[in-house]
């Protein structure tokens, strides 16, 4: 199936803000195999080089915030993945002002120059679940009444919400994927409240202990990378069904903290040999109340409309981290 989706964007030009991050890197990968332009931006020079790439690259370092760049790279382009954020929860809350400035602003400012060009591009934006705030059910769909409960989560409601009436009002077509806990191989997020279960292996990886607020009781949705990128190449290929909407993207599965960190431990230890002790401490305060909540997505909707479903188990994506993050390690010794 993903090589029918990559059809579809053959000769295709591609602007990937935020290429060079975590999502960027990965949605790039699939995409490299391709012949087709991908624009890469980022707020820094890029230094992956993928690797067996067939897809020309552009690389463009500019800071989204600053509106004449949506002039300088918008032309011609056929569809745009953005992906440039500010992720902190604990940032945003710090400071607002900033917060609005990158990730409400570009995207309003990306939206009137398509606007006011009269281009047409198709948009694809990474929402994220804690948008609906503390669920009152489980698992949680599209009907979930929205209610953010941090500056983080109100801003990117915002940003979807503009995608939303641009699209609607028929200015441009545009989905957004709410994304459930995304962990997998990649570079490292550049929040440190993000990419937690990546942090846990790497930790493993070392020997370290692996640190576990509280009991770890907790539910939460853990869905691969490698899925998560493909379901916004399947997203950008079937736009005419999803635009103007958002869905929610997860496993479907919930596994505690504690279930998580466990599986970590144990499966560093059957690779390495290392014996990992999970410790319970106490949570550092002020700690956000959207860390107290349970979390499992029903993604059936996207799925019932593009075809797309996850490929990896928890068990089966942290294999696979650890074995990228072993061959990484590797490869930097040598």
């Amino acid at each position: 199936m993903l090589n029918r989706i990559l059809s579809s964007y053959q000769g295709k030009r591609i602007l990937v803000t935020g290429g060079g991050g975590y999502l960027g890197t990965n949605l790039i990968a699939l995409l490299g195999s391709i012949d087709c332009q991908i624009i890469r931006l980022d707020k820094i020079s890029s230094r992956i080089a993928h690797k067996n790439i067939k897809a020309k690259i552009i690389d463009i370092t500019a800071d989204i915030r600053q509106n004449e760049i949506w002039g300088n790279t918008l032309k011609d382009v056929d569809i745009i993945f953005h992906f440039a954020a500010q992720t902190s929860v604990y940032i945003a809350n710090k400071n607002p002002t900033e917060d609005y400035k990158i990730n409400i602003l570009p995207m309003l400012q990306l939206l009137e120059t398509c606007r006011q060009k009269r281009w047409q591009p198709v948009i694809l934006f990474a929402g994220t679940v804690t948008e609906t705030g503390i669920p009152t059910c489980l698992p949680v769909d599209e009907s979930h009444p929205d209610k953010p409960i941090t500056i983080y989560d109100l801003h990117k409601l915002m940003a979807e919400n503009y995608l939303k009436y641009y699209a609607n009002q028929g200015i441009v077509k545009g989905a957004i994927l709410r994304l459930a806990n995304v962990y997998g191989p990649g570079p490292k997020s550049s929040s440190a409240d993000r990419g937690v279960l990546n942090i846990m292996i790497k930790k493993a990886l070392k020997g370290e202990n692996l640190t576990l607020y509280g009991k770890g009781n907790y539910l939460r949705d853990y869905i691969f990378i490698e899925d998560v990128a493909r379901a916004f190449l399947i997203a950008g290929s079937n736009i005419e069904c999803l635009n103007g909407q958002h869905f929610v993207i997860g496993s479907g599965k919930g596994h505690t903290l504690a279930e998580a960190f466990t599986l970590v431990a144990q499966q560093v230890n059957q690779k390495t040999g290392k014996h990992i002790q999970i410790k319970s401490i106490e949570p550092p305060t002020p700690q956000s109340p959207i860390e107290a909540r349970n979390f499992v997505a029903d993604s059936k909707r996207f799925s019932k409309l593009t075809g797309w479903n996850p490929t990896r188990s928890l068990s089966e994506g942290i294999d696979g981290t650890i074995q990228a993050f072993l061959e990484e390690l590797d490869y930097i010794k040598e």
